[in-house]
């Protein structure tokens, strides 16, 4: 069955979105982070066309949710994506700070692995917001990724050369404050 991986760090002060937190506080960035992961997990209960799995950080953290958790273990952050990733034989990943994303992108996403071995949801970032194998993958996609920046999907693409590669629709993540008030306008 095809998996959906909910990337997510469990919502201590002070722990999650530190970018965010710098321009808005961090009990606002914890505010943002708790109903964006609230919304989130709402949003796939009862879902489906996949199962809902969470790989949470830090690795003793246990969420209250009616999904199956692991940890997410150790390593920069494509290491732990592609450790994820490699749990199952299709599978796509999210981060929990996307406010526009929704159950169809996932279906999406998983309508694209059918005739793509990679998918990626572009950020308007240069980022992206969903990434997804399925069983032909390229070995090391996240080696010498560029994090945070505007090539970090380009880099990541490049890993996959020989790949087939199919893009979602542009969206906007939160790291920052102004992506929040950009949201907002």
């Amino acid at each position: 069955m095809d998996t959906l991986i909910l990337f997510v760090r469990a919502p201590r002060l002070g722990r999650v979105k530190r970018r965010l937190a710098a321009g808005i506080g961090p009990v606002a960035a914890l505010r943002f982070h708790r109903g964006q992961l609230g919304r989130l997990l709402r949003m796939m209960r009862g879902e489906r066309r996949w199962r809902t799995v969470l790989a949470v950080t830090p690795d003793r953290a246990f969420l209250r949710a009616p999904f199956a958790q692991y940890p997410q273990g150790r390593g920069d952050l494509g290491q732990r994506m592609q450790r994820a990733l490699a749990r199952s034989r299709r599978a796509v990943l999210v981060g929990c700070d996307i406010p526009g994303v929704g159950r169809e992108d996932i279906a999406a996403a998983f309508r694209a692995l059918g005739r793509a071995d990679a998918v990626f949801g572009p950020a308007e970032d240069g980022g992206y917001w969903l990434v997804g194998f399925g069983p032909r993958r390229p070995e090391q996609p996240f080696a010498g990724v560029r994090w945070s920046c505007a090539e970090t999907l380009a880099d990541t693409v490049r890993n996959c050369a020989g790949y087939r590669v199919a893009l979602l629709r542009r969206l906007r993540d939160v790291d920052t404050a102004e992506d929040l008030r950009a949201l907002s306008r």
